[in-house]
């Protein structure tokens, strides 16, 4: 998301506390939020597919499922063909 997109999401909620928003106003307000939240979404599973979990030995104890999503993306020099 950009950031026209969010000042435009500020701007319309300040206008909501101050005076009120149109309904066309309001359509764009929920079109952006929707935006913003799928936005914030797959950021935050791009960041947690990237996370590698490492014990105090030094071992790789990262979940199976997420060791899978990563060899699928070749996260962590993963590779699809490692087990």
């Amino acid at each position: 998301m950009n950031d026209e997109k969010v000042a435009r999401i500020n701007e319309l909620a300040a206008k909501a506390k101050q005076s009120g928003l149109s309904e066309a106003e309001k359509a764009e307000q929920k079109v952006l939020r929707a935006d913003y939240v799928k936005s914030l979404k797959a950021n935050l599973r791009q960041h947690i597919e990237g996370i590698k979990v490492v014990d105090e030995s030094g071992n790789d104890v990262t979940p199976e499922k997420l060791k899978a999503i990563q060899r699928q993306k070749g996260i962590h020099g993963r590779k699809p063909s490692d087990k």
